[in-house]
């Protein structure tokens, strides 16, 4: 391993391992407190090492990653996923992921306003769909 590889910001791993879009954002997300490792919010100059455990909130995405091995280029996904291991709860994927999966409501455009009786079909929708997710 060269000296170079050796010493690899947060912030760089974080985006050739494609957590982030752009490096900035990488930065960005370490000045805000949203990458911690061992519970304690992390700079963006800090230096990756191997088997280093991260706390990373994208949004309201969380990951838990450990570093494998040190990538300092960006490549594409599959590659870039032989360099950390995803630690992330099974819940937690799945309850972000449901929220995009949840069936939305709409009229259509010019049908006006809905009457009584429409507005009572709309809200039997609503209930059965929240009593479902509650079970």
């Amino acid at each position: 391993m060269s000296a170079e590889k050796e010493k690899l910001r947060i912030d760089k791993y974080l985006w050739a391992i494609r957590l982030f879009k752009t490096r900035s954002l990488a930065t960005e997300a370490c000045k805000a407190g949203r990458v911690k490792l061992s519970g304690q919010n992390i700079k963006a100059s800090y230096v990756v090492k191997i088997g280093d455990l991260y706390h990373v909130q994208k949004g309201i995405e969380r990951k838990h990653i450990r570093v494998i091995d040190l990538l300092e280029r960006r490549v594409d996904a599959k590659t870039a996923v032989q360099f950390y291991e995803d630690l992330t709860p099974k819940e937690e994927t799945a309850a972000y992921k449901s929220m995009y999966a949840a069936p939305i409501l709409m009229r259509d455009r010019g049908a006006g306003r809905p009457t009584k009786k429409d507005r009572r079909y709309i809200d039997d929708l609503k209930s059965d769909l929240f009593e479902e997710e509650e079970d």
